[in-house]
């Protein structure tokens, strides 16, 4: 199973006078996994649908804010 959550390690130049943040996340959406729409795929109630924003569970993506 793929992860929607990624780290990213960017470069920090010895010579860069502005400190950087040494770790960055940054969110995939699960269209990047599901080339398409396989048959059969699950579904979510018409409540819960409405409740996630999506009717497959598959293309659910969660939104945590960052503090």
């Amino acid at each position: 199973m793929y992860t929607q959550e990624k780290v990213y390690y960017p470069y920090i130049s010895p010579h860069d006078p502005c400190p950087q943040m040494t770790v960055k996340l940054y969110s995939t959406p699960p269209e990047l996994y599901i080339s398409f729409q396989p048959p059969g795929l699950p579904q979510f109630s018409p409540h819960d649908a409405l409740r996630y924003g999506t009717l497959w569970p598959a293309l659910y993506s969660p939104y945590e804010p960052r503090k």
